[in-house]
């Protein structure tokens, strides 16, 4: 198969292959954690792939054993202006026109779980384990998980994986609505997710675009803004809180939490 391989930043790598299937991996440490700038990158390269005549579809992927574990707050940055920044180019990542589809492995936690979610898709590998951990932590979720996790899980399962910040493992997953498809095994992760990719790729380019529009549009870009918009404000100042240290420092030291309400 013949392919087409770019390089975006040093963490984001892009492949399109002749079938217009575009392979968008990221890379960033063990844990894969995301930064304001690995985010953007992954935001631009959708946008240079919606105007590239080739591309048809976009499989979002990442190396190693872990797809995300999110931001990772042990960095000691002025946290709002990095969130906020986050959020702004999360927002364009539903803006594409590109169907995508998330191959999704090992941990996918807190904004790891918003950026898989982000896909239109997305497949599991057996090894996935996924939590959105945010009260765990000591503050609100995030990543526009307010519209994308009920849309798939529906508003109950939502409630119960936000509040109690509980891991799930990939059956689990796939049984709530978190996972379209599991792959058969982690080595064939990649390839199965592709796969799919391929079967949207092989329809006409301009129809796929303009069903996608309809189904998701203009209107899910709005709320997500909002959202988005909201979850930052709510985070604002539990990001102060006593709570958020001893939640990040708790997680670190891998111990229960002793949180106060501070």
């Amino acid at each position: 198969m013949t392919t087409d391989a770019a390089h975006t930043e040093d963490c984001v790598r892009v492949e399109v292959d002749s079938a217009g299937v575009a392979v968008v991996e990221f890379e960033r440490g063990k844990a894969n954690y995301f930064d304001a700038a690995m985010i953007k990158s992954i935001a631009d390269a959708y946008d240079s792939l919606s105007r590239d005549p080739r591309a048809r579809v976009i499989v979002l992927c990442s190396a190693g054993r872990n797809f995300c574990a999110g931001m990772d707050f042990g960095s000691g940055l002025d946290i709002v202006p990095v969130v906020a920044e986050i959020y702004d180019n999360a927002v364009r990542l539903f803006e594409s026109p590109l169907p995508v589809v998330a191959a999704v492995q090992g941990a996918t936690v807190g904004g790891g779980l918003g950026l898989a979610m982000s896909a239109d898709f997305r497949v599991g590998a057996p090894s996935a384990r996924v939590s959105a951990n945010f009260a765990a932590l000591g503050i609100h979720h995030g990543f526009g998980l307010t519209v994308t996790l009920p849309s798939a899980v529906g508003s109950q399962v939502a409630a119960d994986l936000l509040l109690s910040g509980r891991r799930i493992n990939a059956d689990e997953a796939q049984h709530r609505g978190v996972f379209d498809r599991l792959s058969t095994t982690d080595d064939s992760l990649r390839a199965e997710a592709i796969a799919w990719a391929h079967e949207f790729a092989r329809c006409a380019p301009l129809a796929v675009r303009s069903i996608r529009e309809t189904l998701r549009g203009r209107t899910l870009v709005g709320r997500l803004r909002s959202a988005v918009k909201h979850e930052l404000a709510q985070q604002t100042p539990l990001f102060e809180s006593a709570d958020f240290v001893e939640g990040i420092a708790a997680a670190r030291e891998r111990r229960e939490p002793q949180f106060s309400a501070r």
